[in-house]
């Protein structure tokens, strides 16, 4: 062979062995990411060809599938429908046709599709026996009565969100963000769907109906940060009763200022005990105990709790904030949930239940089980301990300065007759020199006769609406958990 023919030759093999080499690698290498690829339209045929698994809530699905009008370019056969869209939203999130899937409907977007490869069994059993293939279901945590109290009080207040726990293993029992949006209007690829997108989009309304406000919103959690505070200073032994008088001048200048710390209104601040002073709402009492401890000794209580860290419930919920780096007087301000302090009242909740339950948290869920088409458990989630913020006895001792706050402080709209309620309120500085309205927040639990708590409550309240001087967290936020709290106790009879 002459030398040209030879370069030719060698030329054409590697040609032969590049597309060899490129062809073994696309069907084994990267098959798997390709079949799942969401740009694979193969991937949405599949998954719009049999009716989604349902999200269950006590007993019932809060979804469903219909048929779609598959005649036209819509080769999708199904499509997601909700009740009471809007209620649940926050927890189901959604799954569209053209905008694909969000919370629930996203991590568990496998079983509900019946891909998953733990129902590879009874897929194979149901080809064999014809039966048509069927997703597996996702059963909440979540009590229908308490989202439907939390989402109602909600209403009419402009935007706001609840979050209840079970403190005891840290089920959520209530998850609402208001405003809403229903996850029907766009499930499909209409131009009904695509207008009722864009509608929702933040650019188009100012109040982002489609923001998860109870996972998702940090806001400045005001005087409820006094309970963490309050924590804190039992944890380390700087007053170790609740009826000890602190060392606290009224007025109190915060330290390396010239400037006081002020309390609203003539209440009695000076010397007062930590069971007056979270009764009253002392600033004073509380900024003074955050610039006594320190920022390493308030930074790892509040860390404790759960902040400066996401938690994954399983959607995610973002981290909140307590600063590092911080001088004397920033930490005295952040004690009372200012400066730079933010949380989400899934973390404020989360406060709550650690007290209720003598000092354990628990990791915060709403995914009970996950199950087949045929009710079959795949997988069982087992309440988890996150952290012991404090001990037994001392948060024995916060729960009586909370008791206090309902029973005759500024608490007194959350009390429930035949119940004992802790709780503390917060009117929340916002925007820059405090000039826009201030957010209310009230967080509580409620502990039966028998000595258990059932509930954990946070609610947050932006009323655009209402009079500045209305705007308290014992006005508008104590009643709406007040009423969440009374639906998981009464649910429970």
């Amino acid at each position: 062979m002459n030398k040209p023919l030879r370069r030719i030759a060698i030329f054409c093999g590697l040609l032969v062995f590049t597309l060899l080499l490129r062809d073994n690698w696309l069907q084994y290498v990267k098959a798997d990411s390709l079949a799942d690829a969401d740009d694979n339209r193969r991937v949405a045929i599949a998954r719009y060809s049999v009716p989604r698994g349902d999200i269950i809530v006590d007993g019932v699905p809060i979804t469903g599938s219909k048929e779609t009008d598959t005649s036209g370019l819509n080769d999708l056969k199904y499509k997601r429908t909700y009740k009471d869209g809007p209620m649940w939203a926050p927890v189901t999130g959604y799954a569209s046709q053209a905008y694909g899937a969000t919370q629930l409907e996203n991590l568990d977007d496998k079983i509900l599709t019946g891909n998953d490869d733990r129902l590879f069994f009874r897929n194979t059993l149901d080809m064999i026996t014809g039966k048509p293939k069927q997703g597996g279901n996702v059963v909440t945590t979540l009590n229908a009565a308490a989202q439907k109290a939390a989402f109602d009080g909600l209403k009419g207040h402009g935007k706001g969100a609840v979050v209840a726990l079970e403190p005891s293993t840290g089920k959520i029992l209530a998850l609402a963000s208001y405003p809403s949006y229903d996850p029907s209007s766009f499930a499909g690829m209409s131009n009904e769907d695509a207008k009722a997108w864009q509608k929702l989009q933040k650019e188009n309304d100012p109040n982002d109906p489609m923001l998860n406000r109870a996972l998702r919103e940090t806001y400045p959690p005001g005087s409820t940060f006094k309970v963490v505070t309050a924590a804190a200073a039992l944890e380390n032994g700087l007053y170790p009763s609740a009826d000890q008088p602190t060392d606290t001048p009224d007025p109190w200048i915060m330290p390396g200022t010239v400037r006081p710390l002020n309390n609203e209104g003539n209440i009695p601040c000076k010397n007062a005990t930590m069971r007056v002073a979270l009764k009253y709402s002392c600033n004073t009492v509380f900024g003074k105990i955050g610039a006594d401890l320190g920022q390493d000794k308030m930074l790892a209580e509040a860390e404790k709790f759960g902040f400066n860290s996401e938690q994954f419930t399983p959607v995610r919920s973002n981290a909140s904030n307590f600063s590092k780096d911080m001088n004397a007087s920033q930490v005295a301000l952040s004690s009372i949930g200012q400066f730079n302090t933010a949380a989400t009242p899934l973390q404020m909740a989360m406060v709550a239940a650690a007290v209720a339950n003598d000092g354990k948290l628990m990791q915060p869920y709403m995914v009970d089980k996950l199950q087949s088409s045929n009710l079959d458990t795949l997988e069982q989630t087992e309440p988890e301990e996150l952290s012991r913020p404090l001990s037994s006895k001392n948060a024995q001792i916060l729960q009586s300065m909370m008791e206090t706050v309902v029973k005759d402080g500024t608490g007194t709209n959350a009390q429930i007759p035949g119940v004992t309620v802790g709780g503390k309120t917060g009117t929340a500085q916002h925007g820059v020199n405090n000039s826009e309205k201030p957010y209310a927040w009230f967080i509580s639990y409620a502990k039966l006769p028998d000595g258990s708590s059932p509930v954990a409550v946070a609610v947050v309240v932006e009323d655009e609406a209402a009079n500045r001087q209305d705007i308290s967290g014992g006005g508008l936020a104590a009643p709406i958990a007040k009423n969440v709290m009374k639906a998981v106790i009464d649910s429970k009879k």
